[in-house]
């Protein structure tokens, strides 16, 4: 259950916000830019490639690192393949994860590391086996950490991880934190830029914090919720099973990252899909157990003390049209004529990096709303 009138409360909030998860979506912008400044220190703008690598390979823990992945490969598109290293292990503790390279990784190819924590042995393991192998090692780390060692000793490059601009707290590290993303993910961008994979120079990426601080001024918690995109998003999602269709080259990741954010911080299952296979993949659950009005049981039986069953709620990601052909009109038919209702999101003009972060900065800040308002608490 969702308390509404949370929302509204920027107080109560607050006092929810136990791990200061509202803090790392405000200060993403920041973090963007401290993130920039280090690729830059660390002599990422000044690199001078001698051509492209053949692939690139993203390793790393948790949320945060498949989210970098994911982005990514989006952001590259056909310029080179991307392939994300799972780890392996018999938990998903710092000490247990392994990773392996695959057999055809070798000296034409990049591997990218990304982790908020940097006390992974096995990050530590991989990165000599990169050099065993000649791959070229990038790691984004904090700047104490015994990865920061272990990289600099197979002569790989460290960018240090850039920290809160106002000190550590909780969510700085968590792997699903808004601010976490950003500070793996921007010193990655700046040097992908240098090597010709994505296009993602210093103005692009102070774009991009302009956009993150925009957006976060309108999905703050002292926004009421009918201002609040994101509150509203929230509202909306309370109590349902969130089919997060994306149309769009910015939208896909960022689809897979909130079904994964709802989870993680929230506890609320949410399925992600591209447009068009996500209207026959997703299809038969707003015509079977999770359409509205759908109830098995005995109509006229006694409900007071049961909780409402969980419909499902169409979440409508799209980047800006661009006249090309889109699925979007199908999709509002399907879900009007299974009586579901659709929430829809479309950032303002600009690049696909600014259409990315303000996609990623509406939806992580109704993650947290929802994590924050729910009955269960923060």
């Amino acid at each position: 259950m969702l308390d509404e009138s949370l929302l509204d409360a920027p107080d109560a909030l607050a006092r929810a916000d136990r791990r200061d998860l509202l803090r790392g979506a405000a200060e993403a912008g920041a973090r963007v830019r401290t993130a920039a400044r280090h690729a830059a220190e660390a002599g990422i703008t000044e690199l001078k490639p001698e051509g492209r690598p053949r692939a690139v390979l993203v390793a790393g823990p948790g949320t945060a690192a498949t989210g970098v992945a994911d982005l990514i490969a989006a952001l590259a598109g056909a310029a080179a393949p991307v392939t994300r290293i799972p780890p392996t292990g018999v938990a998903p503790a710092p000490g247990a994860l392994r990773w392996t390279l695959p057999g055809w990784a070798g000296s034409m190819d990049l591997l990218l590391i990304a982790t908020a924590d940097g006390s992974e042995p096995g990050l530590a393991l991989l990165a000599e086996q990169a050099y065993r192998r000649g791959c070229t090692v990038v790691a984004v780390a904090p700047l104490r950490s015994p990865l920061r060692e272990a990289v600099h000793g197979v002569h790989g490059v460290v960018v240090p991880m850039a920290s809160a601009p106002h000190g550590e707290y909780d969510a700085e590290t968590s792997a699903a934190g808004p601010g976490t993303l950003w500070a793996l993910l921007t010193p990655l961008l700046a040097l992908l830029d240098r090597v010709g994979l994505v296009t993602a120079p210093a103005d692009a990426l102070q774009s991009v914090a302009d956009r993150l601080d925009r957006t976060a001024e309108r999905c703050g918690p002292a926004i009421a919720t009918y201002g609040n995109p994101a509150k509203t998003l929230a509202a909306e999602l309370a109590d349902t099973l969130p089919l997060i269709w994306t149309e769009g080259e910015a939208a896909g990741p960022v689809g897979r990252r909130f079904a994964a954010v709802l989870a993680e911080l929230s506890g609320r299952p949410a399925l992600a899909a591209a447009l068009p296979e996500a209207l026959p993949t997703h299809g038969g659950l707003l015509a079977g157990a999770f359409a509205a009005g759908a109830d098995p049981d005995d109509f006229f039986r006694d409900r007071v003390e049961e909780a409402e069953p969980l419909h499902a709620r169409v979440v409508l990601l799209r980047d800006r049209p661009t006249g090309g052909l889109s699925a979007a009109p199908a999709a509002r038919e399907l879900a009007l004529g299974h009586d579901t209702a659709i929430s829809e999101l479309e950032p303002e003009e600009g690049s696909t990096l600014e259409s990315l972060a303000e996609l990623l900065a509406v939806t992580d800040f109704a993650a947290v709303y929802l994590s924050l308002a729910s009955t269960s608490g923060a």
